[in-house]
């Protein structure tokens, strides 16, 4: 005789389970294998979508409530903006590694006939060779030399990846325009993509708007206090090499912006150097002017104008910003500059709220939604 129908047992529960975990893990790694091509532009699409939420919800009410109008008037607008700065900064920074290239194997490397880096000039640098002539025996000539070669390798690895940031690559051409084509759809199916992203979290519908709301501020606080003092740093630093004279203005300008993501050094480890350079040239008017440039109104910028874009929002230590840009290059390349502080950040923020949600309900209150 058959028995009736009995209740679900745990065993089948935990093989349910167990089965749907494997499938979710399987179709996951399918689809990392499918997107990781476009992986860079992807990315980049989603970031700048980001960006553009806010624009595109004002333009769609000014539209009279056409989200498809607006994401397309997004997108072209910025097509416009990055194709031709783009163009043009990426040819001047290609030309511009050339031309410092031939500038350190020529007349830095000649050294019996410049007086660029006749480093005893500069009083306070000739008690530290003189330091470590008497201490390690290193000299002054070997001092340069390590300048010179180091300032040639890296300069030819600038050189070599060049032609990858120069929109001329067909890589680079490629991927730059998948990103456009993602990015208008990510402009205008971002809310309803975000919708579904909510309903998928088993949280209270309070819980989740304060979760979303609070990563939303957070990632805009780190996408703003990061990049665009990165940017505004870069933009001083280009600007001080062109008034002194120094060569290839747009390079070292590229490179402080990279640096200043850095949480040790920063902008420093360009304008030091040049202020380093020009008292070796004796120029010791431009080289306090450097010095006073970078120690003032550089180092003002991300004292003063990030704290104020931040506003408190993104409570993000120095060692996390710091693995965040190291591991951010090495998992996702150019965007993991501004990718890896940012998903740290997140993460500390997730954590962070649902120590405070556990708090609160161990408490008995529930949290207000501030």
């Amino acid at each position: 005789m058959d028995s009736l129908p009995r209740a679900v047992q745990p065993r089948d529960r935990f093989y349910a389970r167990t089965f749907a975990l494997a499938t979710a893990l399987a179709l996951g790694v399918a689809l990392y294998r499918i997107v990781e091509p476009f992986l860079a532009p992807l990315l980049w699409a989603v970031f700048i979508a980001f960006l553009l939420h806010p624009m595109h919800k004002r333009l769609t009410r000014q539209l009279r409530n056409r989200p498809q109008l607006s994401a397309l008037l997004l997108t072209c607008a910025t097509l416009v903006i990055l194709i031709g700065p783009l163009t043009g900064l990426s040819a001047a920074f290609a030309a511009q590694v050339g031309e410092l290239l031939k500038y350190v194997q020529g007349t830095v490397a000649d050294q019996a006939k410049t007086n660029v880096l006749t480093l005893e000039n500069v009083p306070w640098l000739s008690g530290i060779l003189a330091w470590l002539e008497g201490t390690f025996d290193v000299s002054a000539t070997q001092v340069r030399g390590w300048i010179v070669e180091g300032a040639r390798q890296t300069l030819q690895y600038l050189g070599a990846v060049s032609g990858k940031v120069f929109l001329g690559a067909v890589g680079t051409v490629v991927g730059f325009v998948m990103m456009i084509f993602m990015l208008f759809f990510f402009v205008r199916d971002g809310e309803e993509m975000l919708g579904t992203a909510r309903e998928l979290i088993p949280m209270s519908s309070s819980y989740k708007a304060r979760l979303f709301d609070h990563l939303a501020a957070v990632t805009r606080a780190m996408v703003y206090g990061t990049c665009l003092t990165a940017l505004i740093q870069g933009a001083l630093v280009g600007i001080a090499f062109a008034i002194v004279g120094l060569p290839s203005p747009v390079v070292f300008a590229v490179l402080a912006v990279l640096l200043s993501l850095l949480p040790v050094g920063g902008t420093a480890l360009v304008w030091a150097p040049a202020a380093i350079v020009l008292g070796t040239q004796e120029r010791w008017a431009a080289m306090i002017f450097m010095i006073i440039w970078g120690a003032l109104l550089v180092s003002l910028v991300d004292n003063v104008v990030r704290p104020m874009l931040v506003s408190g929002r993104a409570k993000v230590g120095t060692l996390t910003v710091f693995i965040g840009v190291l591991g951010g290059i090495t998992a996702f390349g150019a965007i993991g500059l501004f990718l890896g502080p940012i998903v740290l950040a997140l993460i500390i923020a997730l954590i962070r709220f649902m120590l405070d949600i556990r708090r609160a309900e161990a408490a008995g209150v529930r949290l207000s939604n501030e």
